[in-house]
């Protein structure tokens, strides 16, 4: 899709293909490192997308962000939800929407490489703490 295009889509759209996008990479992550048991990857993988480890994530990662990918960020994180969160408190639910959004705009945009390198530090965050 054009830049343009993604702009004009709302973040809780972005965020909800983020979400998808976020979540394959998880799985694929935990069965690449031989986890094949699937209650432990799934409590394994809820590690790894719960509002709070995605908040984390992507307070974490904000400082090394693009200005535009910051703005996104932001713009997410203060538009006003039309879900309640179910096990976050709302700002951490702002903040792990805003994850999700920048990861649904790189996916749309086909960023492929910054997908990538985005996903790749997040997963390293969660499983790290750093």
């Amino acid at each position: 899709m054009k830049v343009d295009d993604i702009n004009a889509i709302n973040t809780t759209a972005l965020a909800y293909m983020g979400d998808a996008v976020y979540e394959q990479a998880v799985r694929e992550h935990i069965i690449r490192k031989g986890s094949y048991h699937v209650q432990n990857m799934h409590r394994t993988a809820i590690n790894f997308v719960k509002a709070g480890a995605q908040a984390k994530i992507i307070k974490t990662m904000f400082d090394d962000l693009t200005e535009p990918e910051q703005k996104l960020v932001k713009r997410a994180r203060n538009r006003k939800s039309a879900t309640k969160a179910k096990n976050a408190d709302p700002i951490t639910y702002k903040w792990a929407t805003a994850f999700e959004a920048l990861v649904g705009y790189l996916y749309l945009a086909d960023e492929e490489e910054r997908l990538q390198a985005v996903l790749s530090r997040a997963i390293e965050i969660a499983e790290t703490g750093e």
